[in-house]
């Protein structure tokens, strides 16, 4: 990305986008500032040996937000740039995912400070299970499911799950989700998240009376979300023009081939570079891209004051968490962009973590098209009660979003401290 391109705190981002919604829903202050905070923050630090003999040491989080309305549910990420604030917006972000998707979860996320390409699959086991020997009293079925994130997946899971299982001396299986389908995996976890993007922007090329086949599309990211993303919408017609990753970013207007750049992509060590039949443009500039939907689908703060001003998509589909930051939100609304928050775009992941964890606790395995059916009817509710609630308060389908989900875990926080007050003062 652009180094002009200024990062707003990602947690404040959060905050100001909370901070509209409970002033619609009128929160009661002291409620407001425990939805704000996060109910747990974690830190731990713990060594392992390294494949040449030396010990390093690493420093990890795992952040709970709130467990309202279940057991906490949330990524770990491996990357040099995780911090607390990036944990804690996640979290929170987590939170308002579920609550407006009605999936019963609360928010939870995790990270350590490492660069996983730099590690050995060995070492990658080693942080993993010292990680997961931290926080062994964190995690739990019915507490803290994590999940995988950024710099993680199938193999980090079921190291977490084995190491938590040995802890507890049996096999646990609904600790943790996004495993390998031979450790207690769902059908359709892994393009999950990128199927759900592809629902939420067909609905909302409905909403705008733009049929697919004569649509347009840029994505922003070329991993598993975005990757996914564009293999199902390239299927419904949508012509992708411009797909990056961090290697590269290219164009063709006349629609890019996804099946055969995923091929490319798999057989070129994971990477888009050098793809042919394209035109190379700069990372930047396919966020300002003239086409009907923008998908940034890699890291948060890529559309901020500096050029919001300049996007010329119609629709903009927030696949990664927080790609368009708060400072920007008003720029897009007053040149009538729609964007689709990511609290909803990219809730198809926590909801095929949720039936996976489902199975894993009632021993059960669900067939694909029962999975993908569930996930759809899910995410079209969702959007359709986003939609209703922007149009009732006059507001953002994003500022809608936080007021559906602020006012389900407030709700069910104000009921659970009532009930907790009572039982107090039965026992006096």
């Amino acid at each position: 990305m652009s180094a002009e391109i200024i990062k707003q705190n990602p947690f404040q981002s959060m905050i100001d986008r909370f901070n509209i919604a409970a002033n619609i829903l009128k929160l009661d202050e002291s409620l407001r500032q425990k939805l704000q905070r996060p109910e747990k923050q974690i830190v731990v630090n713990f060594s392992i040996t390294l494949d040449n003999g030396t010990e390093q040491n690493f420093e990890g989080y795992r952040v709970i937000h709130n467990t309202a309305l279940g057991p906490s549910k949330g990524g770990i990420r491996y990357d040099n740039a995780v911090n607390l604030d990036e944990v804690k917006a996640l979290a929170a972000w987590m939170t308002w995912k579920s609550a407006v998707t009605g999936i019963p979860f609360g928010g939870a996320k995790g990270g350590i400070i490492c660069d996983p390409r730099t590690l050995s699959k060995t070492e990658l086991e080693r942080i993993t299970r010292a990680y997961t020997k931290a926080l062994a009293d964190i995690f739990g079925p019915e507490k803290d499911v994590p999940a995988p994130d950024m710099g993680t997946g199938p193999d980090e899971m079921g190291w977490l799950m084995d190491e938590f299982s040995l802890v507890h001396g049996k096999t646990i299986h609904a600790v943790v989700t996004g495993k390998h389908l031979h450790s207690g995996g769902s059908l359709g976890r892994v393009e999950a998240t990128g199927r759900g993007v592809s629902i939420i922007s067909l609905l909302a090329l409905e909403k705008l009376k733009i049929r697919p086949a004569r649509s347009t599309a840029a994505i922003q990211g070329f991993g598993n979300v975005g990757l996914h993303s564009a293999l199902f919408l390239y299927e419904k017609g949508v012509k992708i023009v411009a797909i990056s990753d961090v290697s590269e970013a290219f164009y063709n207007p006349e629609g890019i081939n996804i099946p055969e750049l995923i091929l490319y992509y798999n057989l070129n060590n994971k990477t888009i570079k050098g793809y042919p039949n394209s035109v190379v443009i700069k990372h930047e500039d396919l966020l300002l891209l003239d086409v009907d939907v923008l998908i940034p689908a890699a890291k948060e703060d890529v559309i901020t004051q500096k050029n919001a001003k300049d996007i010329r998509a119609k629709i903009i589909i927030e696949a990664a968490n927080g790609p368009v930051s708060s400072d920007a939100d008003k720029i897009l609304h007053d040149n009538n962009v729609l964007v689709v928050p990511d609290i909803l775009a990219n809730a198809g992941g926590v909801t095929v973590s949720y039936f996976e964890w489902l199975q894993n606790s009632l021993l059960e395995s669900w067939r694909i098209h029962q999975i993908n059916k569930r996930l759809e009817d899910i995410l079209e509710k969702g959007f359709e009660t986003v939609f209703r609630v922007a149009a009732k308060h006059s507001v953002t389908p994003r500022i809608a979003a936080y007021i559906i989900a602020l006012k389900k875990v407030a709700d069910t926080q104000s009921v659970k401290e009532v009930t907790l007050e009572a039982d107090k003062y039965k026992q006096n």
